[in-house]
C-alpha cells in the first residue's frame, strides 16, 4: 500500500538522483515546519481565545487548561506508539497519517463553536506532532545515503526553528491588528466598542489557525509522491520495491551494494530468534541507551527554558523590557541562522566533532552567565519577612513608592533598585520582579496568576494515585507564602548586554551541535530492528526531561537565584561533552548497517 514505484520513474542510469533527494529534503523540511508550528502556534492564539471563548462559550479556566495541554497529551501518546505505527503502515504511511491529522485539525479548531471541537482539534494536532517527531527523522535516516543523512536532519531542524519563528510572527501580526481595532473603536459607545473588540479577537485566533493550513496541505500532498523506506520494504521481503526505492536516493553504482548490506543485516530475523528483537537484548541495549542519554542531555543543557524565559532572564540581568524583547527576537533569528551553518558542516566535519564543539561552547557560555548572575546576586538582601506582613487574605498588593522602598531597607533611590519575589500557593510557584524606576511601581501577587488549571496529564496521573504534578484543588485554598524576596541594585545595562552575549553564544553553539546532531543520534544509533520503537521511547525521555526542567526552573531561580540554574545546566553539559568525546562513535559516511555492525 505504501509503494509508489509508478509515481516517480527510476533512472538507474543516473549517477546521482539529485532532484529526487532535493524533493525529499524539502518535504522532510516541511515536516519540521509543522512540528515547530505545532509547538508554537497556541502562544499567539491563546490570549484572544481566552478573551472570547470564556464569554461566548462560558469556558472555565480548567477547560482552557485542557485545550492548551491537549497538544502535549496527544504528542506523548503518539510518540509512544509512533514506532509501532511506522512498522505497521510504513514510514511513508505514518508521515501521510501525520499530515492528514494536522490538516484535519485546522478547520476543526478554526470553525469551533464550543469546547469539544476545540479540544479535539488540539488533540489531533498533538498526535500529528508526535508522529512527525519520530517518523520524519526515522524516514530520513533509512532513505538517504550516508553522505546526505546529516543534511537531512539539519534541514528538519532548520525548518523546525523557522516554524517556531513563523508562529511567533503570525501571533505578533494579529496582536498589532487587534490593537489597531481597539484603537479605532475608542470613539464608539461602550457596547459597540466591546462588540468591535470581540469580533477582532475572535477573528484573530481563528485566522491564526487558518494560516497553518497551507503548510499542512503541502506536506500531506508532498508525501504522496515519496517512495517508501527501502529498509522497511526489505524487512518485509519486498526486495524489488526496495531496489526501486534505492534508485531514487542512492547513486546507481551503489544500489546493489546497499541492498546487499540491508539484506545481510536482516539475516538474524530469518532464524526465528525473536529474543534478538527485544529492545533491551544484549545486542541492542548499548546503542539504545546511548541514544537515550544523548537526547536527555540535550534537554539538560536548558535550551527550552532559556528560549522560553529569555525575556525574564535578560530583564533580571539589567536590560529594559523593550530591549529584552528585541534581544529575544535576535536569539530566535540566530538559532535559525546557525542551523544553516550546521547544515553545511554536519556531513563535512562529522557528528562527533560538532557535538564536542557545540557542548564545549555551551558549557563556556553557561558558566560565564552563571558567574555574571552570581556577581549581582551575591550582595542582595532577603526581605521576604517584611513582605509577608503585607499579605492580606490570599493576595498581596503593595504600592512601591519612595517611602515603601525605604521601609524595605533601601537607603537611597539614586540607583534603581530591583525586588524579585518568589512565592507559592500550595504546589504552584511563581516569580515577580519590580524595579524602582518603573512609574507607579506596584507589586501584585494573586492566586489566579499562579495557580493554573489542572492539565489533562496531571488529572490522569492523579486518577492513578500518582502525584508528580501540583494539584490545583489543594492550591485553590492554600495561603500565599512568600518564599524569598531578593532586593538589590538593578544591574547596569552593560551587565545585561554581557548576559545577552552569553545567551547568544549558548544558542549559536547549541544550533551547530546538539540542535542538529540530536536527530542524527536518535535515528542513526538505533539498529534497524529496534529503530522505530527505540526512537519513540528515546523521544519520550527527551520530552520528560524537558518537562521536569521547565517545572523546576521558576522555583529554583526564586529560591537560589539564576546563577544556580545556569551552573546546574553547565554541569549537565560537561557530562554531555564527556559522552560525546569518549562514548559516541562517529557515524559520518557510514551506512546504517555499518553503524550497527560497529556496536556488535
Amino acid at each position: 500500500m505504501n509503494d509508489v514505484s509508478a509515481a516517480l520513474p527510476a533512472h538507474a542510469a543516473l549517477a546521482s538522483p539529485s532532484w529526487q533527494v532535493r524533493y525529499l529534503l524539502f518535504i522532510a523540511g516541511m515536516g519540521g515546519l509543522l512540528y515547530g508550528i505545532d509547538i508554537g502556534i497556541i502562544a499567539g492564539a491563546l490570549p484572544y481565545l481566552e478573551a472570547t471563548a470564556t464569554s461566548s462559550w462560558h469556558l472555565s479556566s480548567q477547560q482552557l487548561g485542557f485545550v492548551v495541554a491537549a497538544v502535549l497529551l496527544g504528542s506523548v501518546l503518539s510518540s509512544l506508539f509512533a514506532g509501532t505505527v511506522a512498522d505497521l503502515v510504513g514510514r511513508r504511511g505514518a508521515m501521510l497519517l501525520a499530515g492528514v491529522l494536522f490538516t484535519a485539525s485546522i478547520p476543526v479548531m478554526a470553525l469551533a463553536s464550543g469546547y469539544w471541537p476545540l479540544l479535539l482539534g488540539r488533540l489531533l494536532q498533538g498526535v500529528s506532532g508526535g508522529l512527525i517527531g519520530v517518523v520524519v527523522p526515522l524516514y530520513l535516516a533509512e532513505v538517504l545515503s550516508p553522505e546526505r543523512r546529516g543534511r537531512g536532519a539539519a534541514m528538519f531542524q532548520l525548518l523546525l526553528t523557522i516554524g517556531l519563528l513563523l508562529a511567533a510572527l503570525i501571533g505578533l501580526y494579529h496582536a498589532h491588528a487587534v490593537d489597531a481595532a481597539a484603537t479605532a473603536a475608542q470613539h464608539l459607545p461602550g457596547a459597540e466598542q466591546r462588540r468591535v473588540l470581540f469580533e477582532a479577537q475572535d477573528h484573530a485566533w481563528r485566522t491564526i489557525f487558518w494560516t497553518c493550513l497551507l503548510p499542512g496541505l503541502v506536506f500531506t500532498c508532498g508525501v504522496l509522491l515519496l517512495s517508501e523506506s527501502p529498509r522497511w520494504l526489505a524487512r518485509r521481503g519486498r526486495i524489488d520495491h526496495a531496489r526501486a526505492a534505492l534508485q531514487r536516493t542512492v547513486a546507481a553504482s551503489e544500489v546493489e551494494t546497499t541492498l546487499a548490506r540491508m539484506q545481510a543485516s536482516l539475516q538474524p530475523v530469518a532464524t526465528g530468534t525473536r529474543e534478538r528483537d527485544r529492545l533491551l537484548s544484549r545486542r541492542y541495549v548499548w546503542p539504545f541507551l546511548l541514544a537515550c542519554v544523548v537526547l536527555a542531555f540535550t534537554q539538560a543543557t536548558g535550551i527550552n527554558s532559556v528560549l522560553a524565559y529569555a525575556v525574564n532572564i535578560l530583564q533580571q540581568a539589567g536590560l529594559p523590557g523593550a530591549v529584552a524583547n528585541g534581544a529575544d527576537v535576535a536569539i530566535k533569528l540566530l538559532n535559525a541562522v546557525m542551523t544553516v551553518v550546521a547544515l553545511v558542516l554536519v556531513d563535512r566535519k562529522g557528528r562527533k566533532f560538532l557535538l564536542m564543539l557545540g557542548t564545549g561552547g555551551i558549557m563556556v557560555a553557561l558558566v560565564c552567565t552563571g558567574l555574571l548572575f552570581l556577581q549581582v546576586e551575591r550582595g542582595r538582601d532577603d526581605v521576604h519577612l517584611a513582605l509577608q506582613r503585607h499579605v492580606s487574605g490570599d493576595a498581596l498588593a503593595l504600592r512601591l513608592d519612595a517611602t515603601q522602598w525605604r521601609q524595605l531597607g533601601v537607603e537611597t533611590l539614586n540607583q534603581p533598585q530591583q525586588l524579585t519575589v518568589s512565592y507559592r500557593y500550595g504546589g504552584f510557584s511563581n516569580v515577580r520582579s519590580v524595579r524602582s524606576d518603573t512609574p507607579d511601581a506596584e507589586l501584585v501577587l494573586r492566586r489566579e496568576d499562579s495557580v493554573r488549571a489542572d492539565s489533562v496529564i496531571g488529572a490522569f496521573f492523579r486518577r492513578l494515585h500518582l502525584n508528580p504534578f501540583a494539584d490545583p484543588a489543594i492550591a485553590s485554598h492554600a495561603p500565599l507564602e512568600i518564599e524569598r524576596a531578593s532586593l538589590g541594585p538593578v544591574p547596569p545595562p552593560a551587565h545585561g548586554w554581557a548576559v545577552a552575549a552569553c545567551i547568544l553564544m549558548f544558542v549559536a553553539f547549541f544550533a551547530v551541535g546538539p540542535g542538529v546532531c540530536v536527530w542524527l543520534a536518535l535515528s542513526e544509533l538505533m539498529p534497524t530492528r529496534i529503530r522505530s520503537n527505540g526512537m519513540s521511547i528515546a523521544l519520550l525521555i527527551n520530552q520528560f526531561v524537558s518537562t521536569v526542567i521547565a517545572a523546576i526552573f521558576l522555583p529554583t531561580v526564586g529560591h537560589h537565584g539564576y546563577a544556580s540554574m545556569f551552573f546546574f545546566w553547565a554541569g549537565c553539559t560537561l557530562m554531555y561533552f564527556l559522552v560525546a568525546a569518549f562514548l559516541l562513535p562517529e557515524t559520518r559516511g557510514k551506512s546504517l548497517e555499518q553503524i550497527e555492525a560497529g556496536f556488535r
